[in-house]
């Protein structure tokens, strides 16, 4: 699955970033999130797998850089 989003907050180890299709919040579990800034433009690949939990809660397989705006 693919998700197009917008970083809110870089975490250690995750990103919260808000999901262009549904407008809502999601936290991302990335490895490699310090590499990212708040106002990114995002493709997050990920196995289709999202916790029910609030804000829901996915582990991205790979995550594409499309815009940069808060660098």
């Amino acid at each position: 699955m693919t998700m197009c989003a917008t970083v809110m907050e870089v975490r250690d180890g995750s990103l919260l970033v808000c999901d262009r299709d549904a407008g809502q919040e999601v936290v991302v579990h990335t490895p490699c999130a310090c590499r990212f800034c708040v106002g990114d433009f995002l493709r997050i690949h990920y196995n289709g797998v999202m916790t029910l939990s609030i804000p829901p809660q996915i582990s991205a397989d790979c995550i594409v850089r499309i815009s940069c705006q808060g660098c």
